[in-house]
């Protein structure tokens, strides 16, 4: 019974979190700079700390007397070494460099002639995928990713991927020919057991993602009477667009595919946690 209660009332703050009842819910692509806002002005009577889960990781009191960050405030802490800083005014704590480390819950509490208190939910993600459908999609490193056919195959139908210039898997309508990665070309492992591909569709999913995944990925469909292509950017946040634009060029797959316009959104309708900032921005860029 006790555990049942245990289990009742950690759903419920959950779910309590996630409504922003009593926290807030915050998120970043890696690298990126984080800020969690106190709503305060600090006056001298004023103590603020904050938590990462259960270690004081900065403190600030009103009369500057006390200022702490990570190592400071706790000698052997270096989670967050010499990437925390503390608004000297509100006691606002802003995280530099995020690292998918850094997600997880951050306590805030405000003492002074009474107390509040604050948690924010963080969530530091590590890639983003460009689809062919102009969905921009966040992920975390073990995440998995599907890249659509849009497609029902038939028996004539040959469907192919491709990493970069390797064959990473294939099916054909008839299903007479199945294989994913190593099956498709021996020694060839960067994927060993974490792909999958639709026996309907041909879709392809990438399952415990790595930022070694990152690349572009080639989708030929071949029939009896044409032959259809699509490519998918999986690309790391911070890493240049340019060295994707100069594969799809020297790529000999998609050999005459020089000139498409990627249009993508941010506007996340089934992702959760995004940041205003993501939201209801178009992003563009051509290649060709």
């Amino acid at each position: 019974m006790k555990m049942k209660l245990l289990v009742i009332l950690h759903l419920l703050f959950w779910c309590l979190l996630d409504h922003g009842v009593f926290g807030e819910s915050v998120s970043a692509m890696e690298g990126d700079p984080v800020t969690l806002h106190t709503g305060v002005t600090t006056n001298q009577q004023e103590d603020i700390k904050w938590h990462f889960y259960d270690t004081r990781i900065a403190e600030i009191t009103g009369d500057l007397s006390k200022i702490c960050t990570d190592v400071q405030c706790n000698e052997g802490t270096e989670r967050f070494r010499d990437r925390l800083k503390l608004d000297h005014q509100t006691g606002s704590l802003i995280i530099m460099n995020t690292r998918t480390t850094d997600s997880g819950l951050y306590h805030l509490k405000v003492l002074s002639s009474s107390r509040s208190e604050m948690i924010f939910n963080v969530t530091i993600y590590s890639f983003f995928a460009v689809g062919e459908d102009g969905v921009l999609v966040f992920l975390m490193e073990g995440d998995s990713v599907t890249f659509q056919t849009r497609v029902k195959a038939n028996q004539q139908d040959r469907i192919r991927w491709y990493f970069n210039s390797t064959r990473i898997a294939e099916i054909t309508g008839d299903q007479c020919k199945i294989c994913t990665d190593v099956q498709c070309n021996e020694g060839t492992e960067r994927f060993r057991d974490r792909l999958k591909v639709d026996h309907q569709t041909g879709t392809l999913t990438i399952m415990n993602t790595r930022t070694t995944d990152a690349g572009l990925y080639h989708l030929k469909i071949t029939s009896i009477n044409n032959e259809r292509d699509k490519t998918f950017i999986f690309a790391i946040r911070g890493e240049s667009l340019s060295k994707y634009i100069s594969l799809v060029h020297a790529n000999p797959i998609i050999n005459g595919f020089f000139s498409f316009f990627f249009l993508f959104t941010c506007i996340l309708i089934n992702i959760q946690h995004i940041d205003n900032f993501f939201k209801n921005t178009i992003c563009r860029f051509s290649i060709g």
